[in-house]
């Protein structure tokens, strides 16, 4: 039985038309002179729109209405422009060169109702009292237990603890400053944050004691001591409240010194220091200014030549030293100090310096010539008439001590 061949023709045109669906569309494609020719049209008809624009925006010419809140913002921006542009002609520094207005005359300070007076008071009334190293008088006001107020007449009291109240341990602390006490105080530290400054009564006696025993030494004074302890060095010992210090050297006899613990001594200043704290005294240069006290100026001496040096000859004065310098030899020209004395030559010589803080006699042979280079010339006429050639000198010295 044979098959019939519509059916499957009827499939191969359905499969047919199915991929006809299936086709994608296609995309219209100009050609090149047809895009050309349009552009140029576009371009030639370009100029007439805008004539055509420009024409009806000449007829129309709307007018424009603002309103109020417009109008307030622009007059806001324009003060803001001008507020800006003075600004800038704070800001840019003046040029006298380019002005030629007039300034106006400067204000005087009575304009300003200046009270000079009243200024210089308040300036006082704040300037702060109590500058670090100033003493000052006050009157105590509280005690507490670790110290006390004193009113030095600031905005606020000073006040000074109780290991600075005095020299030493104080065991009757409110005994010794009973309130309403006027005491003397040294200023140890200035005002903090409250203008309270700390004072100090110990301060102000070890200042005391430095300047009475600065002004000893400088007068060669002698002080007695007593000895309070000893170490490997020397002995030390207490000086109105200071501590001072005698090397082994400085004694008479060293040897055993610890032994002079508890005892008093009669000695000189060494070395006075307030700075380094530095107090130095001496056994033996009692004993020596003990012997310049009993000299004078002008007076004649004998001693023995003990050393020639490069600038005069030492003498000794019997436990003191004196130095006939080269200026005070002779009046002539000498080549060699030798020429004139020797080491251990007895001579005789004129005091004429008495220095009792460093200790130191100078003496003079010049002036017992009565002529230039007669020492050099004839040495034994000038010892032996150096007596009666003292005496003319004495006025001289004389007037010299009354000049000081």
């Amino acid at each position: 039985m044979g098959v019939s061949n519509k059916n499957a023709q009827d499939n191969i045109q359905s499969k047919g038309n199915k991929k006809d669906l299936k086709k994608p569309l296609q995309v219209l494609h100009l050609s090149k002179k047809d895009t050309q020719k349009k552009s140029q049209e576009v371009q030639n008809e370009q100029p007439n729109l805008q004539e055509e624009i420009k024409k009806e925006n000449i007829v129309i010419k709307p007018q424009i209405f603002k309103d109020e809140s417009v109008t307030e913002i622009e007059d806001r921006n324009e003060s803001t422009k001008s507020s800006d542009s003075y600004q800038q002609d704070l800001n840019r520094p003046l040029n006298f060169s380019e002005q030629n207005t007039d300034f106006q005359s400067e204000r005087t300070v009575d304009e300003f109702d200046f009270d000079e007076s009243a200024f210089l008071e308040a300036l006082n009334a704040n300037e702060p009292i109590g500058a670090a190293g100033e003493t000052i008088s006050g009157k105590v006001i509280a005690i507490e237990s670790d110290g006390l107020y004193v009113d030095i007449g600031g905005k606020a009291p000073g006040y000074m603890p109780k290991n600075e109240s005095g020299l030493g341990v104080i065991t009757n602390f409110k005994e010794k400053f009973p309130i309403g006490l006027e005491i003397e105080v040294l200023v140890i530290k200035e005002q903090n944050a409250d203008g309270m400054v700390t004072v100090s009564a110990r301060a102000l006696i070890l200042r005391q004691s430095w300047e009475k025993v600065s002004s000893s030494a400088k007068n060669g004074e002698l002080i007695d001591v007593l000895i309070n302890g000893f170490n490997r060095g020397g002995l030390t010992c207490d000086v109105d409240g200071l501590r001072g210090f005698i090397p082994r050297s400085q004694l008479e006899d060293g040897q055993d010194h610890q032994s002079f613990v508890g005892k008093t001594l009669k000695v000189a200043f060494i070395e006075v220091n307030p700075e380094s704290r530095k107090l130095v005294l001496s056994e033996k240069k009692a004993s020596l200014v003990s012997k310049l006290t009993s000299l004078e100026l002008g007076q004649l001496i004998e001693g023995e030549v003990l050393a020639v040096k490069p600038y005069g000859f030492f003498i000794d004065l019997g436990g003191a030293s004196g130095l006939l310098h080269q200026s005070s030899l002779t009046k002539g020209s000498i080549r060699s100090l030798r020429e004139i004395f020797r080491e251990g030559e007895i001579i005789k010589a004129l005091i004429s310096e008495i220095d009792l803080e460093k200790g130191r006699i100078g003496l003079n042979t010049a002036l017992l010539e009565n002529s230039a280079g007669e020492l050099i010339i004839d040495k034994q006429k000038v010892m032996q008439e150096a007596t009666e050639r003292a005496l003319k000198t004495k006025a001289l010295f004389d007037k010299k001590e009354q000049d000081k």
